[in-house]
């Protein structure tokens, strides 16, 4: 008798121990953040990382009485390893956000298990125009390659270069950076004799540079992804490209703020079209930038820091306003249509395709208080993807 009287006593305790756990779990947002921590892309993993804290530091952890949790997954930019990480923080984790992505091919790995487990997708880095169209369930905070691309078609032209050689990495945002560019560079009246593609990993940019400096362009425009840039702009400087004649241009990529000030003067007055730089002169900005310094030892944020940050924004927002009440729909059509003041200034979602919609900037890099920036001399307003713009 008093054998299974304790049994019973277990078999409730147990039952007991059980349900508040359900319970615990209940009151648990999880987002799990899946980024390049090492390897060739770890600065972009490192800047992601360091924007979501800094806005959880800011907003607290606890949205809509639950408690929000990061998880952080590193898949060194291997879209087999990203996929894998995604199946796992959905099936055993059970996430409610998946976020992240360095790269393309990570992203698209991962669309798929979006899809049949309905969860949210951030994107807060990859930038190629079709990730959007990969799952229903993919948010854009990034950038696409085509709206920083075109700007800079528009630009070139107008100041005095007719005659352009392209140089892109090898995959889906460097294709559309070259497509986008070359097709509106001749659209307004220059020419891009020779379209170059450097393989993405373990890029050696030296022979592609030779090539250029034979064919002596007006200009070269480049892209290469968050992290190659100084590896660009050092051996464009070692084969004297700049005292050539040849001026350089591209998307911001390849004067990044997290790399800007080691380059050295070579980077003088390279201009680049985008949509953030760490000297963009609104109070938001200014305030964090310094935010962001303090938290993380003077690091300088770039433009991959504003896509986490932003995506953290758009989660939050989408958690309040569904009350932390209902799955995987719910949040996503509360992240679609979100209008907001980023630190890159005014930023839409945009319902229909569930990209980023913000200004384009044109840069020029200066000489600030004896650092080097990216200082924004023009603007293009409201720029969707020009990729899905039919």
């Amino acid at each position: 008798m008093h054998k299974r009287s304790f049994l019973r006593t277990a078999i409730a305790l147990g039952l007991l121990g059980a349900s508040g756990l359900t319970m615990a779990q209940d009151n648990v947002f999880k987002i799990g953040l899946i980024l390049p921590m090492t390897g060739q892309q770890a600065t972009t993993g490192r800047q992601i990382e360091a924007a979501a804290r800094l806005w959880m530091a800011q907003n607290g952890d606890t949205i809509a009485g639950k408690k929000v949790q990061l998880i952080l997954k590193d898949d060194t930019s291997v879209p087999d390893v990203t996929r894998r990480l995604a199946q796992e923080l959905v099936v055993n984790e059970k996430v409610n956000v998946l976020a992240g992505f360095g790269i393309t091919p990570s992203a698209l790995a991962v669309a798929p298990i979006a899809t049949q487990s309905k969860t949210p997708l951030v994107v807060m880095a990859a930038a190629t125009s079709s990730i959007t169209e990969a799952s229903p369930y993919v948010v854009r905070t990034s950038f696409t390659l085509p709206q920083a691309a075109v700007a800079m078609a528009d630009w070139a032209p107008k100041n005095g270069i007719k005659n352009v050689v392209t140089l892109v990495t090898d995959y889906g945002p460097g294709l559309d950076a070259e497509r986008f560019f070359k097709s509106r560079f001749e659209f307004n009246g220059g020419k891009v004799p020779e379209a170059l593609r450097v393989p993405l990993r373990n890029p050696d940019f030296a022979p592609f540079l030779q090539k250029v400096r034979d064919l002596k362009p007006d200009a070269l425009f480049v892209f290469v992804p968050s992290g190659a840039g100084a590896a660009v702009m050092k051996q464009f400087g070692e084969r004297g490209m700049d005292k050539a004649g040849i001026r350089l241009i591209g998307t911001g990529d390849v004067t990044d703020d997290d790399q800007l000030n080691d380059m050295g003067d070579v980077a003088l007055g390279v201009v680049t079209s985008h949509h953030y730089s760490a000297y963009h002169p609104s109070a938001a900005n200014k305030k964090f930038v310094a935010d962001f310094q303090k938290a993380n030892k003077g690091m300088r944020p770039n433009f991959m820091a504003v896509g986490g940050y932003d995506g953290m924004r758009v989660i939050y927002e989408a958690l309040k306003k569904t009350g932390g009440k209902g799955g995987g729909d719910a949040l996503l059509a509360a992240m679609k249509g979100q209008i907001f003041e980023s630190p890159r200034g005014p930023v839409f979602i945009d319902a229909q395709t569930r990209d980023v919609v913000h200004n384009i900037y044109l840069r020029k890099v200066e000489k600030k208080d004896g650092q080097l920036h990216n200082v924004e001399f023009d603007v293009i307003k409201d720029v969707k993807d020009p990729g899905k713009t039919k």
